[in-house]
């Protein structure tokens, strides 16, 4: 049985609007068209199939712009006596293709979504000339040629690696004996930034604070991760008199979380990555998605390849990144022990990770069902700082001579200290 999908097209004869299915396969994964049965999969064949080739070929070498020629293969098939045509166009890799009537716009290029061809958009197209070019970014001379590198060369200095005009060449910092976009992103020049923000909350409505961070990308890295830190706590939970400390975020997730943003983003896109800090969650975007050849099913078995190769290796020398590959697999593996998973999100111009703050809890009497009472104070204060006799009751639904009671134990337990007077005393953690 026949069915159209992201890589099969069903063709009932041949017509000028193949070319268009065509085009598409070829800027997509690649895939068949068969020639020769209905959409509903009915084999119905071909009548003069000798022709139908001739035609089919004239088109993949006439009617469209870049050579599919050695990406595209017809083979004739009898089935049931009837003879068909399949066409076996492989995802190309000088990207985009085009109708030669139409030019190098949205109306000549296609790409398959689902089982439809559709139209690319602006957006696509000039992405695929970007991931098609012969030069990547970090290769290309930089605009500024005046640039310095007092940050990057204090920190070399430090982890004992050399960095000097003679290394620069050696570092790939030059194309042409001169200063490429590599060197531009480690120069205290460098244009592209990181927004920060933390906000009350869940969402983005109301800020409590916002920070852009600029300069040598290595220190943007440093001054990025000092800020998430600042917005990862510590909770306490206590099992008796044992001190269980968990942190909201672990270190591990945020750094590489942060690393893969810098990193991998496509630095043809102007806008700043994004962090977003919220209550329950940290969200960090960075410009460009994943580049053509990856998937993001590839991205969690721990494939790699990165868009920006030498920025990777300057930062795999200062030992920022470990093995290759290995950080999406590690960030998850981080959660291991909690409920709540990091979330990939991808779209063609973004991707984001979303890190759950593992501590985070929507309402103080969920997830308490496991914890004795004096526990479950010890938590509400750790969350809010202090609790009051009146909060003691409203929390465990109790009457006042039954939470002075153990407000009272835990005071002689040292766990907690009082503060305030009269009507204004309250609780704290010792």
């Amino acid at each position: 049985m026949y069915i159209e999908s992201e890589t099969v097209a069903l063709k009932q004869k041949l017509t000028k609007n193949i070319k268009k299915e065509i085009v598409a396969f070829a800027n997509s994964k690649g895939g068949t068209i068969y020639i020769g049965i209905t959409d509903d999969g009915e084999i119905i064949g071909l009548k003069d199939i000798k022709s139908d080739i001739e035609s089919l070929s004239g088109m993949i070498r006439e009617s469209i712009i870049g050579n599919l020629t050695t990406y595209t293969d017809i083979e004739v098939k009898e089935i049931d006596k009837k003879d068909i045509i399949e066409l076996h166009i492989t995802s190309a890799p000088e990207k985009p293709y085009y109708l030669a009537d139409k030019g190098l716009k949205s109306s000549g290029v296609f790409i398959r979504h689902g089982s439809s061809t559709i139209q690319a958009t602006d957006e696509i197209i000039r992405k695929m000339l970007i991931e098609s070019s012969k030069k990547s970014f970090e290769e290309e001379i930089a605009n500024n040629q005046d640039l310095t590198f007092a940050y990057a060369k204090e920190l070399f200095k430090k982890r004992n690696i050399e960095f000097s005009k003679e290394k620069f060449k050696s570092l790939k910092m030059l194309t042409d004996n001169k200063f490429n976009n590599l060197a531009l992103l480690l120069s205290d020049q460098n244009p592209y930034t990181v927004k920060c923000a933390i906000f009350d909350g869940t969402n983005k409505t109301i800020f409590k604070d916002r920070k852009e961070l600029s300069g040598s990308y290595l220190k943007i890295v440093e001054d990025a991760f000092y800020y998430m830190n600042l917005a990862n706590h510590i909770n306490s939970t206590f099992k008796g008199l044992q001190r269980i400390d968990k942190k909201d975020y672990p270190d591990f997730s945020i750094r590489e979380a942060l690393l893969n943003a810098i990193i991998h983003r496509n630095y043809y896109f102007n806008g700043s990555i994004l962090l977003s800090i919220f209550d329950d969650r940290m969200e960090i975007n960075s410009t460009g998605g994943l580049i053509s050849t990856l998937s993001l099913n590839d991205v969690y078995n721990g494939v790699s390849e990165s868009r920006n190769p030498n920025f990777a290796e300057i930062f795999h020398r200062l030992n920022y990144v470990e093995n290759y590959g290995t950080g999406i697999g590690r960030i998850i593996n981080e959660y291991q022990d909690s409920n709540l998973k990091p979330i990939i999100e991808l779209t063609e111009n973004v991707f984001k990770i979303i890190l759950p703050n593992r501590n985070y809890i929507e309402n103080d009497k969920n997830d308490f069902n496991n914890f004795s009472q004096e526990e479950i104070i010890t938590n509400y204060i750790n969350k809010r700082n202090k609790i009051s006799r009146i909060d003691v009751e409203k929390l465990l639904n109790i009457g006042a001579t039954r939470s002075k009671q153990i407000i009272n134990k835990l005071l002689n337990e040292n766990i907690l200290v009082k503060k305030g007077s009269g009507k204004n005393i309250y609780y704290v953690l010792k």
